[in-house]
């Protein structure tokens, strides 16, 4: 095939700009674009470049070993997917300029570096434990799939843009989440969209028919996949909980939000908001019960302002709940409660206001956002000069583990709700789970959009609907299925009317969790025995 002999024929430079273009174009598989065609041609290409170089003229030999040569080109693969998916990081920079535009070239380069030595790792390792061919597929879909999910656990761990993602749209194909979760999704995209263009150059090389097996292995689990989540779909369970919520998406822009003179104005926009239906028309909460606020809402500490709480309470009556995002502190562990500022600990908490009578129920953040709550050794960075996004002196503290649940809500705070597996700690299953963001970080960019689609996943995962409130959108009421009730776009000023759905009964993902990935990574590994086993072809 002149495209695998065209790929190989690729040097030096020529060959890491080949896998960095692979990396940067297998980037329109993922939200919001979901061109997942595109990896029929980007991985297969992957594949190819992980054989030996032996075009390349004799230099040093460590530069011209297999297992070196592997990793770069895995490693250039990944810092394309990971630039591209990830640009979008630098907006955050932009936001106070004139104190961290220096740092955007860093942000945009050195994430995506680090994050693709696990995809380096993995080629180094399939290259190393297979031949060239399906064998050389399987150990890449085993090597990325484990990459993926160290990916998502090592140094508090960052899934964003698990490769599995690209199996999980249109909606049909998001219900393969719910048997083997998002890394087994992996496994099965890198099978499904690497193998055709591999196997039928083989096969082709072999004199056999180069079409017809290759088609079938990807087609088949395609195809099951797809019908597994119609029937899903069709049976799902369609029932309402008889609870209307009101989403309040404020849209203020994250330069005016933390500017003390603003603090009474964004406040009473909620409260404005709030009193209004998603018509725009006065109605003062008539036939709402749960009203729900994003992210750090009120840009103040609301637990030490009682006039706040008393507008909130005022608001409310007597039979209806705020979910609201906010700030905490509270003194160290030792320290009076007049200690000096220096001497609290800060939290980026939820929490729910009820009547006069109901005391505030507190979740307070455990996976805080490094570099954005916190600096790694952050006593030593501040001390020559370095803040996080925040600017909090000392950085935010993490609140206590696991996770609770709430009077049935599970409290899930920005990106808390990207983890795998991670949103239920406890043994109690909530009815409804409550994400509260502020994606104005970010701008018009595809993070937003990919952070809806991750948590799309995630109530699909579960079965457990969820409610989303963002600052600057996208605010959305998510059903357990992953469908999108109600939503509001970037940007977009007002609130969402709607009824919440119910939960399903667990699924196969929710009752063992990533043990399902490894029961697919004992499946794969079986299967790449098999494939090892075999005489070694005469053609290869």
């Amino acid at each position: 095939m002149a495209l695998r002999a065209w790929v190989q024929s690729r040097h030096g430079w020529a060959r890491r700009g080949l896998a960095f273009a692979a990396g940067s174009f297998s980037v329109l598989a993922l939200p919001p674009f979901f061109v997942w065609p595109i990896l029929f041609l980007t991985l297969p290409i992957l594949v190819w470049l992980l054989d030996v170089d032996a075009t390349s003229p004799p230099r040093r030999w460590i530069r011209h070993a297999p297992l070196i040569q592997a990793a770069s080109m895995g490693w250039w693969f990944g810092f394309g997917y990971f630039f591209f998916g990830l640009f979008w990081l630098g907006e955050a920079f932009l936001v106070e300029a004139a104190t961290f535009a220096w740092l955007l070239p860093f942000a945009v380069t050195l994430m995506p570096a680090g994050l693709a030595l696990f995809y380096g790792a993995a080629t180094a390792v399939a290259a190393a434990i297979s031949r060239p061919g399906l064998e050389r597929v399987i150990a890449l879909a085993v090597a990325l799939g484990i990459a993926e999910w160290l990916r998502g656990h090592v140094l508090t761990g960052l899934p964003w843009n698990v490769l599995g993602y690209a199996l999980t749209w249109p909606l049909p194909l998001m219900q393969g989440a719910t048997l083997v979760g998002i890394y087994g999704l992996t496994l099965w995209a890198v099978v499904i969209f690497a193998a055709p263009l591999v196997l039928a150059e083989k096969q082709r090389r072999a004199g056999r028919n180069p079409w017809v097996p290759p088609l079938a292995l990807a087609l088949v689990p395609l195809g099951l996949l797809v019908a597994y989540g119609a029937a899903t779909l069709a049976v799902g369970n369609h029932e309402q909980t008889g609870t209307r919520v009101r989403i309040v998406q404020p849209s203020v822009p994250q330069r005016e939000k933390w500017q003390p003179q603003n603090q009474r104005a964004i406040f009473d926009l909620h409260l404005d908001l709030s009193r209004r239906n998603a018509a725009g028309e006065a109605d003062n909460l008539d036939g709402i019960d749960l009203l729900v606020w994003p992210e750090a809402a009120m840009p103040f500490f609301p637990l030490e302002q009682p006039q706040a709480l008393a507008d909130i309470r005022a608001l409310l009556g007597d039979n209806k709940r705020l979910i609201t995002g906010g700030l905490r502190r509270a003194p160290r562990s030792g320290e009076p409660e007049s200690a000096r500022p220096a001497k609290f600990d800060f939290f980026n908490s939820l929490m729910i206001v009820g009547h006069q009578d109901q005391p505030i129920q507190v979740y307070d953040k455990i996976h805080l956002v490094p570099f954005g709550e916190y600096l790694p050794l952050q006593s030593t960075l501040e001390s020559i000069g370095l803040e996080q996004l925040t600017r909090l002196r000392g950085g935010f503290t993490p609140g206590p583990s696991p996770r609770p649940v709430l009077d049935g809500i599970g409290p899930l705070i920005c990106y808390e709700a990207i983890f795998p597996g991670a949103l239920i700690q406890g043994a109690e299953r909530p009815k409804v789970f409550v994400n509260l963001t502020n994606d104005g970080w970010f701008g018009n960019t595809t993070g937003p959009r990919q952070h809806l689609h991750q948590v799309r996943v995630r109530a699909a995962e579960e079965g457990i609907p969820i409610v989303r409130s963002a600052n600057n959108g996208i605010s959305a009421l998510i059903d357990a299925d992953g469908r999108i009730v109600a939503d509001l776009g970037l940007n977009e000023k007002g609130v969402i009317d709607a009824v919440l759905p119910a939960a399903k009964p667990p699924s196969p993902y929710a009752r063992w969790g990533d043990w399902l990935f490894g029961v697919n990574l004992l499946i794969f590994g079986l299967w790449w025995l098999y494939l090892r086993s075999r005489p070694v072809p005469v053609v290869a």
